[in-house]
């Protein structure tokens, strides 16, 4: 394993310098440097096995603000064995007890209503795309034209699924729960390979929920250092606080789960937002964005009137013509107008050529 992580560790490092885009779009939405978070509410499990809730959480999610949802376009056979023995048996989180098999029958969304949901998205103006989990999944989302295709985290090892990804030429999401830098660094590889310059690496910690000691944010610009790549976070924390820290450290998607209401007992539904809940992290996280502004320190055009009260030297007493200048007649003060103060020790001591009024900025031509 040490020297399969050395191999790929290698590989990124001859390859960084030609690797992908900061900055790309989805459907003409900008992701990256310069833009907004791009909020993705993920269905996932969370319409409990009714069409008709799925479609109602899409609407709620449109107007809540959110720009994208996301789908989880599998089986439970295609994702796993129908199989009770341990190694298939869920050994903590919410799901403790449950074979992998029962909790993704319940959880799977039918490949038979991708077309209702990705029209109906579609039609509120939402972008619309899901993590395939094998190949067949891959053919469906195609034939919907999807836009993006996401790599759920467990999934990073699976190449050959990341390859078939590749091949749709569309951008890809990667989520890293659990994952070792040697992984993400063979998953972006394989993309590099096929020609895909435009990925978003998801940070995440796959733990249902996630406590917020472990969301572990400086994985956000370190992703985005060590490999190259645009970076964002996949939250499986409680509340806002983790998705609107991730924000100043560079997140430009960040990916919540949402449901109608928690109370319903869907199977996400207990690290899931809320509609309303939703609509805040979509207002917070461009507010906080927005106040993030420029890295700089230059006058800005709402600071115009803020210019004119700088401090400079000006004359604090009334003058007469060979009066000698010293630190009870001329004084720094607000406001501009005056002589720069670095000049006051230079003027002290110098006679001034003509009567001069308290309150008169100084200038060079005021002095012998």
């Amino acid at each position: 394993m040490a020297a399969v992580g050395r191999h790929w560790a290698l590989k990124r490092e001859v390859k960084r310098n030609h690797m992908f885009n900061r900055t790309f779009d989805i459907e003409g939405r900008v992701i990256g440097e310069g833009a907004p978070p791009l909020v993705v509410a993920e269905i996932s499990g969370n319409h409990g096995g009714s069409l008709e809730a799925a479609l109602k959480l899409i609407t709620a999610c449109a107007d809540a603000g959110a720009e994208a949802v996301k789908f989880q376009t599998y089986t439970p056979d295609t994702i796993t064995l129908d199989s009770d023995a341990e190694a298939f048996c869920v050994q903590g989180d919410l799901w403790v007890g449950r074979t992998l098999y029962d909790l993704y029958q319940e959880a799977h969304t039918p490949f038979e209503w991708h077309a209702a949901l990705f029209a109906h998205a579609r039609s509120l103006g939402l972008i619309a795309f899901s993590a395939p989990f094998d190949e067949t999944a891959v053919e469906l989302l195609v034939s919907l034209d999807a836009p993006a295709y996401k790599i759920a985290s467990c999934e990073l090892p699976d190449v050959g699924l990341i390859r078939r990804v590749a091949q749709t030429g569309k951008p890809v999401m990667l989520s890293t729960g659990a994952a070792d830098d040697a992984e993400l660094a063979e998953a972006l590889a394989v993309l590099q390979d096929a020609g895909v310059r435009d990925v978003c690496v998801l940070h995440c910690i796959s733990s249902y929920p996630t406590p917020l000691e472990d969301a572990n944010l400086a994985s956000i610009p370190y992703i985005r250092a060590a490999h190259g790549v645009s970076a964002g976070f996949s939250d499986h924390t409680l509340g806002l606080t983790a998705a609107l820290a991730s924000v100043p450290l560079g997140a430009c998607v960040i990916e919540k789960h949402v449901c109608l209401a928690r109370g319903d007992g869907a199977i996400d539904s207990a690290f899931s937002l809320e509609p309303a809940e939703l609509g805040a992290l979509v207002t917070q996280s461009r507010a906080m964005f927005t106040v993030l502004g420029e890295a700089r320190t230059t006058p800005l055009e709402s600071e115009k009137e803020s210019l004119r009260f700088k401090r400079s030297l000006y004359i604090a007493k009334d003058l007469k013509k060979g009066d000698r200048l010293d630190a009870s007649n001329v004084r720094s003060v607000r406001p501009t107008g005056g002589l720069h103060p670095r000049h006051l020790p230079e003027v002290l001591g110098r006679e001034v050529n003509a009567d001069v009024p308290k309150g008169s900025p100084l200038g060079w031509d005021m002095l012998d």
